[in-house]
This record gives C-alpha cells, sequence and structure tokens, in this order.
C-alpha cells in the first residue's frame, strides 16, 4: 500500500469455472477491468487487480459427472482453460487465483463465526427434493419435471424454460432425479440464512454514501434499488451438497457454503493467496478505493448481498466504492450459445488469425456501457478497416515515413505557427476528454477521442503537404519538418492513449520511433498536458505498417464458422450484398445447397443432442459408437451442402 498515492484495488467478477467464457464474459468484466488498470498505472495511481475462477457449487458437481472427472479434477482442467485465453487476450491481473484454497475456507468460516456473533444469522427448516438411490439432496439442476404453470414437461427445479417462471423445485409435477431417473422424495432440512432485513438500515446507510460519492453505473444504482424497493428478505447460504466450503456450525456439519455467499469472499482469499498484507487491501476503507467490475446479472450480490455479510461481520471491511456494471453483449443479432455453436467463444478468438489487439479494440468499441450492444463481423471488419488502417495506422505509418525519406531518420526541429499551435490546442482537448472519462470509467467514449486525435492529424498532414514543401526552399523545407516533427510527436501520445487498448500496438508504435520508457508516464500525469517527447534529433528506429486489412471473404467465412445453425436463415438475404460476384458463382459451382444444409444443421443438432444424452446415461459404449457413426456421417453430408471440403474435420479435436 502507499502512502500518500490513490490506492486502488480493482476486480473483475469471478468467472464460473465450468465453461468457457464467450466474447460478452470477457468484455463485461475482465477486458473493462484490465483497461481500467492498465490506465490507472499510467496515471501513476497503486493499482492492485485480482481476479479468479469461482469453483464451488452444483455446476461443478454436474460437469464432473458428465465428464466422469472429480470436482477437483473439472477445475484444474477449466482454471487452465480460462487463464490461457485471458493471457491470450493480455489481461493482466496482478494475480490470477481460484476460490478452492485453504485461505477460502479460513476467511469464509472467520465471516461466517462473526456474522453468528454478532446474530445476523437465522435459522430455518426448507422442504427439499432428496433422492433416496443416490442418497442426497437434489439441488435445482439436479432435477427434472412438468412445469406447474406451463405444463412444460423439462422444467428445472429453479426455473422454466419455456414460461420462463421461477419454480421451486417441489411444486414440479412428476419430478425426477436427473442423476438415475427415480422419483425422489419431499424431505426438509434445516439451513442457516443472512438475515437481511436486519441489515437493511446499514446497508441503506452506506448505499446512500457509496452511490453518492462513487462512479456507480447507472444500471448499478437502479437494480441496487429495485430490490431493496420490494424489501429484503433472509437469504439462504447454506446448501445440501459435498463441492463447496465446509459450514464450520456442529449442527450443520453436513453442509456447505451456497456459492453465493462464498464466491465473492473469492476476492479476500485470492488476494490473500497473492500477499500476506491482504488485510492492508481489505480492511482499509480510508485509504483503499475498490472497484468492482461485472455484467449486470452479477450486481445485487455485490451491491446488496456481499456488502451485507461484510457489514455484518464487522471488521472494518473495504466496501465496494465503485460499482461498474455493462449491458450485455449480443452476437450479431442472438445470443450467445455454447449448444447452438453460436457465436465466439475465447479459446476461439486466437484461431481466427485475427490479433488480440484487434478484438481488444472492438469489443471496446462496442461494449454495451449505456445499453446492450452486439458484435457484428462486418462491422468489426469496417471498423478495422476505416478506424484502424486507414485513420489511426495511416497516421502513425506516414508520420514516421516522413521521417526516415525525408529527414534521414532525425526528427526535424519543430518552429510552431499559428496553424500547429491551433492543432496543438485541438489535441490537448481530446487528451482531456479521454482523461476525465476514463476517471470516470467510460471506456467506450474515451477511446473515441483517441481515434479523433488520429483524424486531425490526418486533415493537419493532407492540408500541409510536407512531401511537396520538401522539395521546395528553405521555409518551405522548415515548414515540411514542423509538419513532420509535430506529427511524429502526436504519434508518440497515441502510443501511450492506446496503451490501455492495444498495449501490443502501443508497444510497437514506441519500438518505431525509439521513444524513450519515460514518454510514457509524463503525458498521463495530472490533468494531462500533451509534451513532446521527441526532440530534434532524436533518431527514429524502422517503421511498418500497425495493422492489416481484414477482407470480405475471411469475414463471410468467419461468420459462417461461428453461425452456429441460424447462419442458414440469413444466407439467401445477406449472401449477394455481402459477397462480390465472382465468390457468389464459385459458392454455386461448388454445389451449395442452403435449403438441404438448413435441414441437415437441424438433423446434426438432434443427433448431437441424442449422443449427448446417451453420454449421460452411460449407455453400452456399442450404443453410443453406432450413433456417433451417425452423427459424423450427418456433419460429412452438411460440409458438402455448404461448399465445403468434409475431409479436415479431425484435426478440429486436436485443437481443443
Amino acid at each position: 500500500l502507499s502512502e500518500g498515492k490513490r490506492n486502488l484495488l480493482v476486480t473483475s467478477a469471478l468467472p464460473y469455472v465450468n465453461n468457457v467464457p464467450h466474447l460478452g464474459n470477457i468484455i463485461g468484466c475482465v477486458l473493462s477491468a484490465d483497461v481500467f488498470s492498465r490506465y490507472g498505472r499510467l496515471r501513476g495511481w497503486n493499482m492492485l487487480f485480482v481476479c479468479g475462477t469461482d469453483e464451488y457449487g452444483t455446476a461443478t458437481e454436474n460437469k464432473a459427472r458428465e465428464e466422469g472427472l472429480t470436482p477437483q479434477q473439472i477445475c484444474d482442467k477449466y482454471h487452465a482453460i480460462h487463464s490461457s485465453i485471458y493471457k491470450w487476450f493480455q489481461i493482466d491481473f496482478d494475480f490470477f487465483g481460484r476460490t478452492t484454497t485453504e485461505k477460502q475456507t479460513e476467511i469464509a468460516q472467520n465471516i461466517f463465526w462473526r456474522l453468528h456473533k454478532h446474530d445476523f444469522l437465522v435459522e430455518d427448516t426448507v422442504e427439499q427434493l432428496r433422492c433416496e438411490s443416490c442418497q442426497r439432496f437434489l439441488a435445482d439442476r439436479f432435477v427434472e419435471g412438468t412445469c406447474p404453470h406451463c405444463s412444460y414437461p423439462e422444467a428445472r427445479g429453479d426455473q422454466c424454460d419455456k414460461c420462463g417462471r421461477l419454480i421451486n423445485a417441489v411444486e414440479l409435477r412428476e419430478p425426477q432425479c436427473k442423476v438415475c431417473r427415480q422419483t425422489p422424495v419431499i424431505r426438509s432440512s434445516k439451513h442457516l440464512f443472512l438475515d437481511l432485513p436486519k441489515l437493511e438500515a446499514q446497508l441503506e446507510q452506506w448505499l446512500d454514501k457509496s452511490t453518492s460519492t462513487g462512479d456507480w453505473t447507472a444500471n448499478a444504482k437502479q437494480i441496487t434499488r429495485s430490490w431493496l424497493r420490494d424489501g429484503l428478505k433472509p437469504r439462504c447460504i447454506t446448501r445440501d451438497l459435498k463441492w463447496g466450503t465446509p459450514v464450520p456450525h456442529p449442527d450443520f456439519k453436513e453442509k456447505v457454503f451456497y456459492v453465493w455467499f462464498d464466491a465473492p469472499i473469492g476476492y479476500l482469499s485470492i488476494t490473500a493467496n497473492y500477499t500476506d498484507k491482504w488485510e492492508k487491501w481489505w480492511k482499509n476503507p480510508h485509504q483503499v478505493e475498490l472497484y468492482n467490475f461485472m455484467a449486470k446479472d452479477n450486481v445485487p450480490f455485490h451491491s446488496v448481498v456481499f456488502p451485507c455479510s461484510l457489514l455484518g461481520a464487522q471488521d472494518n471491511y473495504t466496501l465496494v466504492n465503485h460499482l461498474v456494471a455493462t449491458e450485455y453483449l449480443n452476437y450479431e443479432d442472438t445470443k450467445f450459445s455454447k449448444s447452438r455453436g453460436v457465436g465466439v467463444f475465447g479459446d476461439m478468438a486466437k484461431d481466427t488469425g485475427i490479433p488480440s489487439d484487434v478484438w481488444r479494440f472492438y469489443l471496446l468499441y462496442v461494449r454495451p456501457e449505456g445499453q446492450d450492444s452486439a458484435f457484428s463481423w462486418a462491422d468489426m471488419a469496417t471498423k478495422n478497416n476505416s478506424e484502424l488502417l486507414n485513420n489511426l495506422g495511416n497516421f502513425i505509418n506516414r508520420a514516421g515515413m516522413f521521417v526516415t525519406k525525408f529527414f534521414e531518420g532525425c526528427v526535424p526541429a519543430i518552429e510552431l505557427q499559428q496553424e500547429d499551435k491551433k492543432l496543438l490546442a485541438l489535441v490537448g482537448w481530446e487528451l482531456q476528454q479521454y482523461i476525465q472519462l476514463m476517471d470516470k470509467v467510460k471506456i467506450r467514449d474515451a477511446l473515441k477521442h483517441i481515434l479523433n486525435i488520429s483524424r486531425h492529424g490526418n486533415q493537419y498532414i493532407q492540408v500541409n503537404e510536407p512531401w511537396k514543401k520538401i522539395k521546395g526552399g528553405d521555409t518551405e523545407r522548415q515548414r515540411a519538418g514542423t509538419v513532420t516533427g509535430l506529427s511524429v510527436n502526436i504519434a508518440c501520445l497515441l502510443s501511450v492513449m492506446l496503451f490501455p487498448y492495444m498495449p501490443t500496438v502501443s508497444q510497437t508504435i514506441r519500438d518505431q520511433l525509439n521513444a524513450p520508457q519515460s514518454c510514457i508516464n509524463a503525458m498521463l500525469q495530472g490533468t494531462g498536458t500533451f509534451v513532446c517527447a521527441l526532440s530534434a534529433g532524436h533518431r527514429v528506429g524502422t517503421v511498418s505498417p500497425l495493422f492489416q486489412k481484414l477482407e470480405v471473404d475471411q469475414i463471410e467465412a468467419l461468420k459462417k464458422k461461428f453461425g452456429g445453425q441460424q447462419v442458414f436463415d440469413t444466407a439467401a438475404s445477406t449472401q449477394p450484398a455481402a459477397v462480390p460476384a465472382p465468390l457468389a458463382e464459385v459458392a454455386m459451382v461448388n454445389g451449395v445447397d442452403p435449403e438441404k444444409a438448413k435441414q441437415l444443421t437441424l438433423a446434426v443438432t438432434e443427433q448431437g443432442e441424442k449422443v449427448r444424452a446417451l453420454k449421460a446415461q452411460k449407455a453400452e459404449k456399442a450404443v453410443i459408437t453406432a450413433e456417433v457413426t451417425k452423427l459424423l456421417d450427418l456433419k460429412k453430408q452438411l460440409a458438402l451442402a455448404e461448399g465445403k471440403s468434409p475431409e479436415p474435420a479431425p484435426q478440429k479435436g486436436k485443437k481443443k
């Protein structure tokens, strides 16, 4: 911890361990927090950025059973997958931990005992379904039955997927244990609840202060208010499961903590696994500002449930000062869906050949800051080609090339005229806007000001035509020198402003300009003034283009690959417009049959579900093998109907 500096503690909502994060998950928590942390370091603040996988609970037990592994093996496997995805996206955590640790047990149990001592826990009896043949209480995901509201036959124990209504598992008609298909019985079980109504007054008092002094997003305030408006109810914090943090109370020793009580405590235990001075961060509300980044569905747990746990524990905990929540990112015009193969998931992005910085740039450009937004392939290509290639890359490349070409690679002297001062004023204003917005975590809006600076720069070069003036007399040559010297210094400023968004590109620009390391901090201290970091006579390195064009056919192919089954519905309407004529003709020659492809896609999906169901039921090996063969054959037919070669399928398996 640093005296006399701002101390910022930044967390990203802990991703659940049993699935691969998609682009929406990445922008919602880890990428947004990463940009802000990198920015804070540029500002000279003292930053600690932590995250990790949330590993306990039913879903992990479920996944373990599906894959024939132990819950611990599942956690190890997926923790490694998450780590490698975030590394590829250049998410620069100080520490990426996990919740299945001794520190987690120790800290969670300590908070539990403190809540118990201060009388904020109540006991109540809950009716639950128990499977006698599996010898266990069934968590919501382990039971299926007929919905009492709309009679949908495959409703889960917590919600019906058809009518969307919440269900209490004991209300299901004809309930079945999902593991052994036996009919469960109703049994009562004693549980512990966090007495939220008793903590409500304290919570409201703290919330008033935090929301008025901190930078809470509008949706975070609104969701929190709606929870409080209806009055808080006690919330169950225990579960009849094996996989979780054990409840230390002797009357509840068969139970574990409910993952929602347990998971946010992961922020503390992950920090404790990183540094033994963790309490200086987590029990120091006067010196530390806490930023929580998440998607909006996580808000109530961070603004109501978790703060109540910490307030009730009465141990001077650091509570959230700035709650930054995004809306949702959709995929094209639909939702991401792993099972339907729709959308880009973290592990697939690197196989597209598009650099991680370009993914970061586009996700931040469409960050769902005030409303839901959508990832679109065509738009990504447009933004890459217009904003990165023709605007930003073009300006930086030209500025560097002029130094190399006209001035033997040495930055020329600058003699400012009225027009140059006007440009400097414009650039200075954009820089200050950027800083004000970034300070308030308006990441998407701040990015536009970087692109505005390079737009001003391009215009300035166009008007002043240094490539013509360099051929003239002394005054003209001097003018070409000023324009070039000023442009290359603005390029250096852009490299610093880009650092939170595109760390690799930022470094590449500084390498090409041979910029001193000191430039990175000089420009963003205080309110931000533009300082020329490359003085006359400074020698630049080798300049080369920063970005590559994304071609139409490349984007069409990617759109098809990640479109799951709905791509064929749109194929008819979008193909002619998006694909140049020669490509469209080739497609027809190769025997593409969109109608047949559509039917086969459905058949493949159904067959896939059948195979999954048989595996889940532990059917005989011969039966499964026969159905898998059918599935592979359908996939081959589908590839042919789409005009693809059915051969390279086995390769895909290797990559995963």
